[in-house]
């Protein structure tokens, strides 16, 4: 096992998309292909969810099948009010994967020193061949690129990890991308070896495991996932493994905060580890609802705030699909168009470029470009998605990202699920769409991921076909630079976040649902 993560992870190749599902694999590989245009969307089935008495504190809530462990309980806000992350992750150091492979709590990434092997020469490649190269000794790593990557992973941002072939003792074409954890649990023999990479660890675990089950493990490794015969591993251990491990490993002991005995067999220990990696969870907690709900309060609108003319048709669709007795065939009808006329409206804020073209009777005609490489559009599920159908169809070939984000009814806060977002998303023009935004702490997460892959902030454009006053103000202080468009916006929001005189539930409306009040629905689409 390379990598594994049970927050977010996906294997990548060439053309495919960053698809990062809050969930985690149990064997290790958690192959997720297929690109996402409007030729060929995604569209999983988003059905509520109803509460389960699982879903506690004690028990995290989770869905097991043969192949992965998947987690129904997002992950909760990891930013205050002005967007910037609160805390950075939690960082455990550990030199045995078994242990960790017990500790079995979400939004936690794994991330192992395999996938930071140094890729080796020709001759290099041909003393491996004869298992005659040394791989324990920290000259084997890339110590360089895992501090970078691990500091960038700490700070809450998207890593990629590259794939290591110990057939070939080279990088794979695919890598993993991860994402999306309040606590980060690194595994290596080497884990302790660097000075730098002992700076990023907060809690360090050392596993003090018999030298006959660690020979075991690395007979059982090597032979079935490495493809090497009995004698060349027994001949590598003997010359390199355990010299390395008396020279290299063995002295670390002295840094560790935790030594545990007898590996993975040792319950008493694995109990307090658990309970110390709950309690950095729960230290990381943070209400941003709440706060959004009581700030900003009588302050002018933003410069960054656009809102469409109020013409006559606009006004006029405005009353249809406000109305509660207007039919569902109607409001869809409506409200597409309202969402066309919003699409148009926010293409006139991106920004263009001269450029002359010859026309078919051979004169010059000076128009306008794109002034980058391209636009992509993201929606919040589920109600966000109804706007792609709009964007695809004035841009021609453009990329499509989902955000799943749900607000939890016991603490009222909104959770991420579920993201899906194109390859090499920050270098585009990104076009953030929900269909109405009240407090503004979906769209504040969801922005907030986009800055955690690099998006520019002033790239971003977060559009909605209505938005209280509330919901602006909570985007526009937290990121100044995002350009905000609407068709309208309300002042009030009442006490249960839902605009006033507002809209209803806008995905109830359009998909024709009406969900029981203990499920679980989207957070912006019920006008929160």
């Amino acid at each position: 096992m390379t990598i594994s993560q049970n927050a977010v992870q996906v294997q990548q190749k060439e053309g495919e998309e960053d698809d990062q599902s809050i969930s985690r694999s149990d064997s290790g590989e958690d192959s997720l292909d297929g690109l996402m245009r409007h030729r060929c969307p995604l569209t999983p089935s988003l059905s509520p969810r109803k509460r389960t008495t699982s879903q506690s504190k004690t028990e995290p809530p989770l869905l097991r099948t043969n192949k992965r462990t998947i987690y129904t309980a997002g992950r909760p806000p990891w930013y205050n009010v002005t967007g910037t992350t609160f805390k950075e992750a939690f960082v455990i150091g550990t030199t045995d994967m078994h242990i960790i492979e017990a500790l079995d709590v979400p939004w936690v990434v794994l991330l192992s020193m395999d996938s930071f092997y140094k890729v080796l020469s020709k001759e290099e490649q041909e003393l491996a061949a004869r298992n005659e190269y040394n791989f324990d000794h920290p000259d084997a790593f890339d110590f360089e690129l895992l501090v970078t990557v691990l500091r960038k992973l700490k700070k809450g941002k998207s890593i990629k990890v590259p794939v290591y072939d110990f057939t070939s003792h080279s990088h794979r074409k695919e890598w993993k991308t991860v994402y999306g954890a309040n606590v980060v649990i690194f595994e290596g023999i080497l884990a302790f070896a660097n000075k730098e990479l002992l700076k990023l660890l907060d809690m360090k675990v050392f596993v003090d495991t018999d030298s006959d089950i660690r020979l075991v493990r690395r007979l059982k490794r090597d032979i079935t996932n490495r493809g090497r015969d009995i004698a060349g591993v027994i001949k590598q251990y003997n010359k390199f493994v355990k010299p390395a491990f008396e020279q290299y490993i063995e002295p670390t002991v002295q840094v560790a905060d935790i030594v545990v005995p007898r590996g993975g067999e040792n319950s008493v220990a694995l109990d307090l580890i658990v309970q110390h990696v709950h309690s950095q969870l729960e230290k990381r907690e943070i209400t941003v609802r709440s706060a959004l709900a009581s700030a900003h309060q009588g302050q002018p609108l933003p410069k960054t705030l656009s809102v469409m003319e109020s013409t006559p048709q606009v006004r006029g669709m405005h009353t249809i699909i406000r109305n509660k007795e207007t039919s569902r065939d109607e409001f869809i009808f409506y409200s597409k168009r309202l969402m066309r006329l919003l699409i148009e409206d926010a293409l006139s804020f991106l920004p263009l470029k001269p450029v002359s073209v010859e026309t078919p009777q051979g004169t010059v005609y000076e128009g306008k470009r794109l002034s980058g490489k391209r636009i992509t559009g993201v929606s919040i599920l589920r109600a966000g998605e109804t706007m792609e159908q709009a964007l695809m169809a004035v841009c021609k070939d453009i990329r499509l990202g989902k955000i799943l984000i749900q607000t939890n009814h016991d603490t009222g806060e909104p959770e991420l699920h579920y993201l899906r977002l194109p390859k090499d998303i920050s270098e585009d023009y990104v076009i953030l769409m929900d269909s109405t935004v009240s407090t503004g702490a979906a769209a504040l997460m969801a922005v907030r991921v986009l800055l955690d892959h690099d998006v520019q902030e002033d790239k971003i454009f977060l559009l909605s076909l209505l938005m209280a006053e509330m919901g602006v103000h909570s985007v526009a202080y937290a990121f100044p630079k995002v350009r905000i468009i609407t068709t309208a916006v309300d002042k009030k929001v009442n006490d249960e976040f839902h605009i006033i005189p507002g809209i209803g539930n806008f995905g109830d409306r359009y998909f024709g649902t009406d969900a029981p009040s203990d499920w679980y629905e989207s957070d912006e689409g019920m006008d929160y």
